[in-house]
């Protein structure tokens, strides 16, 4: 299937590629993005308003499909990596998310498929039927699995096309903030387009958005450069871990020339190296013993003997992975944040003036307009001077370590915004009033939605940066779902921790004027500046792997 829908020739494959390839890659984020933001951005309001779904529950339910959202990007890197190559499962993914949407769209629309809305100052709903659920949830789930197999994919493809970090790293600021400001507009036209006009209207501007990305998408076919995928890459990092156990009792060799394994006959984008002297132990998985090699030199026994590269490969893995993990509970506060604000956000005064108020599901908007300029500050201003002081640009480690820094403080400014909200709830003896508007301005909730956006500016490109720099070539995809990855187990942490705090404790009742949702965010504070501590352990003992002079040759 790859092979048909991106045929090349070695002389055309030479000849693609470049900034060329830009607006397409960006133009279909940007379709995808408003298509995709439309619905998950007012989601939790949608269950409430229109599934009488309880507050709370609905943030779980929000969580959990933030959380799939994010791991079937994974699934579709590995199919992209292994199979099939990014353009097929870009195509299909969009198109899969199309059906997803346009059925969602049908539940706003037709009343057969939506429980009749709650009386207002009742607690008495129509229960929602299984045939309900069952369509609403398809096409949740269709949509999550198109956009997962599109958000992160596209950005590998994007990068492809390029050959020096310097303009790798370009395309990824410039790709991020073009998805921030797709994001902005869905979070902001799209969700207002439902709450004040209707629900399937807003549907289905997400549906044409999509649409209209998919169709940039497959316009610039001709001018990519495709990657060929090699076959599983995970299978040869399985081998090592098997071809290092069986070997386990053999002692490592000191002659790297003769009792390695480089490989047979095949051309790889890596020149052979010797086996580097860090987890020694895996070397064993690519030494030679008597009965592992034919007569042609090709290997005999592929789970008992592996090349050097697949051994580096997976020493790579190895070393990053704590500095990935790191990053798992930088984004658990901002996924458990980012579902209480919306629930903040319905208690409070959203008036803007006398005419307009703020939709609760586009207050998290604030967090994609400062992450967007603030990218736009990051590779103008910020990069150029630190280049200009130190030498060099700042490292993905660097930038990983500000958005730490910014995360931490953010919980602590939401701890202290939420307290003064409560006081304000009390003062009005609002506690025991479900639903009841505390006299206070949304706009409070500004400043921490801003600090978590300037702290992703930094931290969310140089994930990927660090991931797709650091990774084996042969994983190129599955480096740039890395992120998604940490995004997904951040939002499956998340609702596990407010279930978990719910259980344990009063801070977290359906009615937050009752609760201490302040006690969760110092909670937060606190995991975070211990997760900052771990982080900073991670980067004294990581060092770089594939930092080179790529500049020396020119992109297109």
């Amino acid at each position: 299937m790859a092979s048909s829908l991106s045929p090349l020739s070695s002389d055309s494959a030479s000849r693609r590629g470049g900034w060329i390839t830009f607006p397409f890659i960006t133009g279909t984020m940007a379709g995808l993005t408003l298509a995709a933001g439309g619905w998950v951005s007012n989601l939790i309001v949608y269950l409430i308003q229109e599934f009488n779904v309880k507050s709370i529950d609905a943030a779980q339910v929000s969580n959990v499909i933030n959380g799939s959202t994010s791991f079937f990007p994974v699934i579709g890197a590995i199919i992209a990596d292994s199979f099939l190559g990014s353009f097929p499962v870009i195509s299909v993914s969009s198109f899969i998310s199309l059906l997803g949407i346009s059925l969602l769209a049908l539940t706003a629309t037709l009343s057969s498929l939506k429980p009749q809305p709650c009386v207002i100052g009742s607690e008495l709903c129509q229960p929602t039927t299984k045939l309900q659920l069952a369509i609403l949830y398809t096409s949740i789930t269709l949509a999550s699995i198109g956009l997962g197999g599109t958000r992160f994919t596209l950005a590998t493809i994007g990068a492809n096309q390029f050959d020096k970090p310097k303009n790798q790293s370009t395309f990824f600021n410039w790709f991020f903030f073009t998805f921030y400001v797709a994001s902005v507009a869905s979070a902001t036209v799209i969700v207002y387009v439902e709450d004040n006009v209707g629900w399937k209207w807003g549907f289905a501007l997400c549906a044409i958005a999509n649409l209209i990305g998919l169709a940039i998408f497959l316009s610039g076919t001709r001018f990519y450069r495709f990657d060929k995928p090699q076959g599983s890459p995970f299978i040869g990092l399985a081998r090592v871990i098997v071809a290092t156990t069986r070997k386990r009792n053999l002692q490592i060799s000191s002659d790297e020339s003769k009792d390695y394994y480089y490989g047979h006959g095949r051309v790889t984008d890596v020149v052979a190296a010797p086996p580097s002297k860090s987890f020694r132990l895996l070397n064993r998985a690519a030494q030679k013993i008597e009965g592992d090699i034919k007569p042609d030199g090709s290997i005999l026994k592929p789970w008992r003997l592996c090349t050097v590269q697949q051994v580096e490969d997976f020493k790579t893995l190895v070393r990053i992975l704590p500095l990935w993990s790191s990053s798992i509970f930088l984004g658990t506060p901002i996924a458990v944040q980012s579902s209480l604000t919306i629930l903040q956000a319905l208690s409070m005064d959203r008036h803007l003036g006398p005419h307009f108020k703020i939709p609760a599901g586009s207050i998290l908007v604030v967090v994609l307009i400062s992450c967007a300029l603030f990218l736009a500050v990051i590779d103008r201003f910020l990069c150029p001077m630190w280049q200009k002081l130190i030498g060099r640009f700042p490292s993905p480690l660097q930038r990983i370590g500000l958005g730490h820094v910014l995360n931490v403080l953010s919980m602590a400014v939401s701890a202290l915004v939420e307290s003064k909200r409560l006081k304000i709830a009390k003062d009005h003896q609002l506690q025991d009033q479900p639903g009841a508007i505390t006299p206070m301005l949304a706009l409070w909730l500004f400043p921490q939605l801003v600090l978590v956006g300037v702290g992703e500016a930094f931290h969310f490109p140089g994930q990927v940066a660090l991931y797709y720099q650091e990774f084996p070539v042969s994983l190129r995809s599955t480096s740039t779902a890395m992120i998604s990855l940490i995004i997904g187990i951040s939002f499956y942490l998340s609702t596990g921790l407010i279930d978990f705090v719910r259980r344990v404790t009063s801070w977290l009742p359906d009615n937050i004027n009752n609760g201490k949702l302040e006690n969760v965010y110092w909670m937060l504070v606190v995991v975070g500046v211990i997760n900052f501590g771990y982080y900073l352990v991670c980067t004294n003992l990581y060092k770089y792997q594939n930092v080179s002079d790529a500049d020396s040759s020119d992109d297109k």
